[in-house]
């Protein structure tokens, strides 16, 4: 069975992973208020893929038989001043993820609660991930490209 601390940790995650939903739903529509459609779809899918990392973990929850709650969420702006800076704050909401990540099965290992640390390599690998498309973001941003031509350049 799983502890409470780490019970509660993963409660508190499932809030970042929907407040995630709802910056990068912030971040979309940011670039579709500029026409970047394919920019914003991006942005979109990702939002719907932190919504369902939440709900993994809810899942998760529910079959070890844990005691959570569903915290409310956190606000989300549409608001930058550009798109680098659009996409660097959502690397920067990625990495805070991954050091959540980390202490959580930092936490399962020193409890022995090795099903809990297996559930939680899923999402240490899928932050490896979204790291990089970030950063790989930044790049093809910085790097001058007319953003409406880089749209082909985007990970579906």
């Amino acid at each position: 069975m799983i502890s409470n601390r780490l019970s509660q940790a993963l409660s508190k995650q499932i809030t970042s992973e929907f407040t995630a939903s709802q910056q990068y739903l912030g971040i979309a529509v940011y670039f579709a208020q500029q026409s970047l459609d394919g920019w914003a779809d991006f942005f979109y899918r990702q939002s719907e893929e932190e919504r369902e990392h939440g709900l993994k973990i809810v899942r998760f929850l529910v079959d070890v038989e844990a005691d959570f709650e569903l915290e409310p969420l956190g606000k989300a702006t549409p608001q930058f001043t550009s798109p680098v800076e659009a996409v660097r704050a959502a690397l920067s909401w990625e990495r805070q993820v991954t050091g959540q990540f980390h202490e959580m099965a930092e936490m399962a290992l020193a409890e022995k609660d090795y099903t809990t640390f297996q559930f939680l390599q899923w999402y240490l690998d899928e932050q490896v991930e979204e790291e990089a498309t970030m950063q790989k973001l930044i790049d093809l941003i910085e790097s001058g490209v007319n953003l409406f031509l880089a749209e082909g350049n985007l990970p579906s």
